[in-house]
């Protein structure tokens, strides 16, 4: 069993978890056109055939479900810097406010080459209950995790429309704000395309997030990820073995209710149950998923031969930052107007080779680099100012 000291030993499959996260995400993204919604209006009826099924299997295994394991390492990313200081006598938490100040740097240079903005900056926002919740028992962590993932919001949305139909959702004019920032990146302005996505698309994708029921879910996969690591959760040991066994099992016979119900629920004539009662259990249904997911790979890493299999998605992992930010910079040039303007000839097929090979070149780079540095160099930046003003190697 791996022991922790003084200091906590990085996880192998944490960092090979993120990297699948990371690589998953470039994936939808791509598919997405980097919320471009641009695609070639004829094709061949085999590859319309084909295009379809690749939307499906991509956004069925990873849509929805990447964001929420790389939500979740962000918690247990705090947990390990905060267990840290906290063997040396030190509270993270002031540290960690800085730490988020200087993140709304990163997800301002992620949304401006991101149409309609991006996740960091709900990260910001929403890490602020780490920072509240960094001395609660763990059991109160957890409790506070469930509640948050239950989407509390949604179901008060539901019950006042229960009790009085009249009631209805804020309208938060997300839509409108999409469509403007598709028309500026429409426009082949360069300047004006990043003023747009850093104003307006930051704030329509904070906006959607609401209507999707992000925050709340955010907010309890960073929490469950906090509980977890100080659980040593993802420690190789014989206990946690026995965990992930049952995780994957809960998550396997959970998705399929939930999934059917959310398909139920989506399929009201009522908006208000789509919007409040549909969103909760499309969250869940997904929730399952990722489950489902982070445990088969957990388990199977303990596999020697699926271990070296994945072995170069630690490398991507430990960079995550850095290629999260700049997958959005080369599909931006590859897809917008501003530069090599192909999404009106890519398709779902061809976008998803797009993807896979960005992927590969940026694996490759990662490799190159890891070799002469500890860090990527975002990764360096954003740890050098997190610790601007103390000795700290």
């Amino acid at each position: 069993m791996e022991q922790v000291t003084n200091k906590n030993p990085r996880i192998e499959v944490v960092d090979a978890l993120r990297g699948f996260a990371v690589m998953a995400i470039i994936l939808v993204h791509n598919l997405e056109h980097f919320i471009f919604p641009v695609y070639p209006t004829h094709s061949p009826g085999w590859l319309e055939v084909l295009d379809q099924g690749v939307f499906s299997g991509v956004f069925t295994l990873f849509a929805g479900k990447a964001y929420a394991i790389f939500a979740l390492l962000f918690g247990f990313t705090f947990y390990i810097q905060s267990s840290n200081q906290k063997r040396q006598g030190k509270d993270f938490g002031y540290r960690f406010l800085w730490r988020l100040v200087l993140l709304v740097g990163f997800a301002t240079l992620n949304a401006a080459f991101f149409p309609a903005g991006d996740v960091l900056l709900l990260f910001v926002v929403v890490g602020l209950v780490l920072f509240l919740t960094r001395n609660w028992s763990d059991k109160a962590v957890l409790v506070a995790a469930i509640l948050f993932l239950l989407q509390p919001v949604e179901w008060y949305h539901y019950v006042a429309h229960w009790m009085n139909p009249a009631h209805q959702l804020p309208d938060l004019k997300v839509d409108a704000m999409y469509a403007e920032v598709a028309e500026y990146t429409r426009s082949g302005n360069f300047l004006d395309f990043l003023w747009c996505n850093i104003t307006l698309g930051q704030k329509a994708s904070l906006l959607w997030a609401v209507n999707a029921g992000r925050f709340f879910q955010t907010a309890g996969l960073f929490l469950l990820g906090f509980y977890i690591g100080r659980k040593q959760i993802f420690v190789s040991s014989e206990k946690n073995y026995r965990f992930w066994v049952k995780a994957l099992i809960t998550a396997a016979v959970l998705f399929a209710p939930l999934y059917v119900w959310k398909e139920l629920l989506m399929g009201s004539s009522d908006a208000v149950i789509r919007q409040t009662a549909g969103t909760a259990f499309d969250m869940w249904q997904k929730l399952a998923f990722t489950g489902l997911l982070i445990a088969s790979f957990v388990l199977l890493y303990r596999s020697e031969k699926f271990s070296r299999w994945v072995g170069n998605l630690r490398f991507y992992g430990k960079m995550s930052l850095t290629n999260y930010i700049t997958q959005s910079i080369i599909g931006a040039f590859i897809y917008f107007p501003f530069g090599l303007y192909l999404a009106p000839h890519c398709g779902y097929t061809l976008s998803l080779l797009i993807g896979l090979f960005t992927f590969l070149l940026q694996v490759k780079f990662c490799q190159w680099w890891l070799a002469g540095h500890k860090q990527g160099p975002l990764e360096r930046i954003w740890h050098r100012w997190t610790w601007m003003g103390i000795n700290k190697k």
